[in-house]
C-alpha cells in the first residue's frame, strides 16, 4: 500500500544518550530517579494535605490537586522508561508504545498548560472581582473548568499523535531522543504530505501555548493593576502572595519550554537538545511542587498540621 520504497516499522529505537559517555549513565540514573521520586511524593503530599484539610477545600486548591494528577501522569508517561534505557543496553520501542506515549506526554503536558491558565483566572477573579467570587467560581464551573481543560489536552495529545503516527515510516527507526517526540520523529517520515502536517502541528501546538500564555499574561495584568490600587503595603503584599507561587511556576514552566523551542536546531546541537529536553521534563516537574509548599502560606501550614496530626496519632 507505501509502495516499493518505504519499509514498515515495528519498532523504534532511543539514542538520544548515546552521545554520553557510558560512566556516566549510572549518575544520571541516579539523580533522575530521585527527582522522579521527589516530584511524585510533593505531588501525593500535596494532594494529601488538600483533601485532609478543610480550609484547603477552595477553587484555588481543587485547581492545584488537578495540577499536581496531571504533573504525575505526566511524569508516568515517560521517565520510568527513560530509568530503563539509562541502565540498559536495548533501547527500542514498539510501534504502538511509541504512540502511547507520544499521546500521553502530549495529553498531561498540554493538560498542565491549560490547568496554569485556570489557575491565573482564578487568581484574576479572586483580586480583581473578589465579591463576586463565590458566583463566578461555583463548584460546577471549577469542575467544568478542570474537565475543560484535560479535554483539551486530550484533544491535543489525539490530533499530534493521530496526524504523525498516520504517515509512513521510511525505514531508519532510530529517535534521536529519549522519548518519542514530534520533531526527531518527523525526522523518520517520508511522504509529500510531510511540510503540511509538521506545519499543522506546529501550529496546533504553539497556538495552544502561545493561547495559554497570552491569557495568563493578560489575567496578571489586570491582577497587577488591581494590586496597584490597594493603598496599604500590607495589603498589597497580602494580594500578590496568593498567586506569588503560580506566577513562579508559570515562569519556569514557560522559561524552559522557550529556551527548548526557540534554540537553534541542527546536528552540532543534538547533544544541547537532550541535556535541555531532560532539564524541562524532569527538572521543571521537580520544582513545582516545591515551589507551590514553600512560597504558598496557606498550604505549608497545612502541611505542618498534617505531619503534627500524625506525629501525635503515632505517639498516642
Amino acid at each position: 500500500m507505501l509502495g516499493a520504497n518505504y519499509t514498515t516499522v515495528s519498532e523504534f529505537i532511543f539514542i538520544g544518550f548515546s552521545n554520553f559517555p557510558q560512566q556516566f549513565m549510572p549518575v544520571f540514573f541516579v539523580v533522575i530517579l530521585l527527582m522522579y521520586l521527589f516530584t511524585l511524593l510533593g505531588n501525593l503530599l500535596i494532594m494529601a494535605t488538600i483533601w485532609s484539610e478543610q480550609n484547603l477545600h477552595t477553587p484555588m486548591y481543587l485547581f492545584l490537586c488537578a495540577l499536581s494528577i496531571s504533573e504525575i501522569l505526566y511524569t508516568l508517561s515517560f521517565i520510568p522508561r527513560m530509568l530503563v534505557d539509562l541502565l540498559s543496553t536495548h533501547h527500542s520501542i514498539s510501534f504502538l508504545a511509541c504512540a502511547n506515549q507520544m499521546f500521553f506526554s502530549f495529553t498531561f503536558g498540554f493538560t498542565h498548560s491549560f490547568l496554569l491558565t485556570v489557575m491565573g483566572y482564578d487568581r484574576y477573579v479572586a483580586i480583581c472581582h473578589p465579591l463576586h467570587y463565590s458566583v463566578l467560581m461555583r463548584p460546577q464551573g471549577c469542575a467544568f473548568l478542570v474537565a475543560g481543560s484535560w479535554a483539551g489536552g486530550s484533544a491535543v495529545g489525539l490530533v499530534v499523535t493521530t496526524s504523525i503516527f498516520h504517515l509512513p515510516f521510511c525505514g531508519p527507526n532510530r529517535i534521536q531522543h529519549f522519548l518519542c517526540h514530534v520533531p526527531p520523529m518527523l525526522k523518520l517520515v517520508c511522504g509529500s504530505s510531510v511540510p503540511a502536517v509538521a506545519l499543522g502541528v506546529g501550529l496546533v501546538c504553539i497556538t495552544a501555548l502561545l493561547g495559554c500564555f497570552l491569557l495568563i499574561f493578560l489575567s496578571y495584568a489586570f491582577i497587577v493593576a488591581a494590586i496597584l490600587k490597594i493603598p496599604s503595603a500590607e495589603g498589597r503584599h497580602k494580594a500578590f502572595s496568593t498567586c506569588a507561587s503560580h506566577l513562579i511556576v508559570v515562569i519556569v514552566h514557560y522559561g524552559f519550554a522557550s529556551v527548548i523551542y526557540l534554540k537553534p536546531k541542527g546536528p552540532h546541537f543534538e547533544e544541547g537538545d537532550t541535556l535541555m529536553a531532560t532539564t524541562y521534563t524532569v527538572l521543571t516537574p521537580f520544582l513545582s511542587p516545591i515551589i507551590f509548599s514553600l512560597r504558598n502560606k496557606e498550604l505549608k501550614n497545612g502541611i505542618k498540621k498534617a505531619f503534627l496530626r500524625k506525629f501525635c496519632s503515632s505517639n498516642t
